[in-house]
């Protein structure tokens, strides 16, 4: 492990052979669409580039993107109907050489999809990689337009076909070969594992989720509106960050699956990058994010992660690479007789009483607001809060108004006792609701209760016999 003040190694080696200076690449989309944005984006500090798709000319509509903002942030979601490159693919493999020739130690990785014929992928193979490509990213992800031509999505969701135009492309491949996977599939491990029948060197996961973020209400037109039509389309951005976690960890914690891992889905900063390095990815790939903000978050990124290696005392990335896979078990698994509850910290309780909603709406009605004039030691429900209330005069709540409002001045806490909520952690089954919802940092958190139980899970508990008994870290 590093020293405390050593500055970590963030360059990394994927699929033993492309060298990177460290995680960060740019991920097949607009940011790598030409030369001089790659090496703008090199000049910026990012390790590396998977250019935007080549293939056979093609033709984009005009109307391209769609957003799902949410919450005042804009773009949680992106939704695009673009295609791959629309530039001559002389001009992008001169393009390839002449970065390469200037950032020989970033890495340039050529994304390719053409019609399924072996002729056809030799051809683009032997051009990429004379260009000077380090290696190849096989497009079998896209959902939209090119999969309507038996491209893309269109064979990623076929095992059959993806193994053999791996096969096919490794019989003229020198460099890596990464095959990208779609998510628009039941079970990502069966791709994943074609593609390794296949040879493939690695994988990028995942590729765009199909989509339709929103209708025009005044013109009935689902976004983005191409003359008064539309389609669907790939989904990215932060919100298909979870989705992008699991189906990594899916592949990394199969045997017939697991190659070296490119991820990608949702990724802004730093500690997304992070997340699914300890799922086991080799390194991350980035394109709404920088759609959004630009090519220089990744100033940021390295600077956030060489910082928290520094205070784990990691060295390298390593170090840490599958560090979560182990703490990640199906359900059956799990320790029945763990118990956590919540508790409200009073002093930084605001009265809002949005984890009493929450609870008694939306959980286990064990958080109460009755502090002051108990009900006989009973629970008031909300009903009986609501019927009272209307024996009041109506006033809207300020809790730095009602102590005086209440003529006492002895209150132990800023708000009210009367206004903060009590949990009850004999009823309490450690949800989570409450602490999530809540809108003060550190007010309830969840903590653990001793059960005095030894550690069960449910495939214990039932006599699983493939399951040997553990006792849970």
């Amino acid at each position: 492990m590093a020293e405390k003040n050593c500055t970590p190694d963030l360059s990394v080696m994927f699929a033993g052979k492309i060298y990177s200076p460290n995680p960060f690449w740019l991920a097949s989309a607009p940011p790598t669409n030409c030369g001089e944005q790659v090496m703008r984006a090199f000049d910026a500090g990012w390790g590396g580039a998977v250019w935007k798709t080549l293939g056979d000319p093609i033709v984009n509509v005009s109307s391209r993107y769609s957003s799902v903002d949410w919450n005042g942030q804009r773009m949680m979601g992106l939704n695009n109907i673009e295609l791959i490159t629309d530039r001559p693919l002389e001009v992008n493999l001169r393009e390839i050489s002449e970065v390469k020739k200037r950032y020989p130690k970033h890495a340039v990785i050529a994304s390719l999809m053409v019609e399924s014929k072996r002729e056809a992928w030799h051809r683009i193979v032997q051009q990429t990689e004379e260009a000077g490509a380090d290696g190849l990213e096989l497009n079998f992800g896209c959902p939209h337009g090119m999969s309507e031509r038996g491209m893309g999505s269109a064979v990623g969701q076929v095992p059959e076909y993806t193994q053999m135009i791996t096969e096919w492309v490794k019989e003229k491949a020198r460099t890596p070969v990464l095959v990208k996977l779609t998510p628009n599939i039941s079970d990502i491990r069966v791709v994943a594992r074609a593609a390794k029948r296949g040879g493939a060197d690695g994988l990028s996961a995942i590729n765009t989720i199909n989509s339709i973020t929103g209708i025009d209400l005044d013109t009935f037109v689902p976004r983005p509106n191409v003359d008064g039509k539309s389609s669907h389309g790939g989904y990215c951005g932060p919100a298909v960050k979870p989705i992008a976690l699991n189906m990594v960890q899916q592949v990394q914690g199969d045997a017939e699956a697991s190659l070296p891992v490119s991820g990608i889905g949702g990724i802004s900063d730093w500690r997304d990058a992070t997340e699914f390095l300890l799922l086991g990815c080799s390194n991350v790939q980035v394109c709404t994010a920088v759609m959004h903000y630009g090519y220089r978050i990744v100033e940021d990124m390295a600077d956030g992660l060489a910082n928290w290696m520094r205070g784990k005392r990691f060295e390298t990335i390593a170090d840490f690479q599958g560090k979560s896979l182990r703490n990640v078990q199906e359900w059956k698994h799990l320790n029945l007789n763990y118990k956590i509850v919540a508790r409200i910290h009073e002093e930084k309780c605001i009265g809002c009483e949005l984890c009493y909603t929450a609870c008694w709406d939306g959980a286990h009605q064990c958080i109460h607001v009755d502090r002051v004039g108990a009900n006989g030691g009973g629970h008031m429900t909300p009903a009986m809060r609501e019927e009272i209330s209307k024996q009041n005069i109506a006033m809207t709540p300020v809790p730095r108004l009602d102590h005086a409002l209440a003529g006492n001045g002895n209150e132990p806490y800023a708000t009210p006792l009367a206004r903060i909520p009590r949990v009850d952690e004999d009823e309490c089954v450690g949800c989570n609701l409450c602490s999530l919802v809540c809108p003060v940092e550190g007010c309830i958190t969840m903590e653990q209760v001793e059960t005095h139980l030894e550690a069960q899970s449910w495939a214990q508990r039932m006599g699983d016999a493939s399951n040997p008994a553990r006792k849970c870290d």
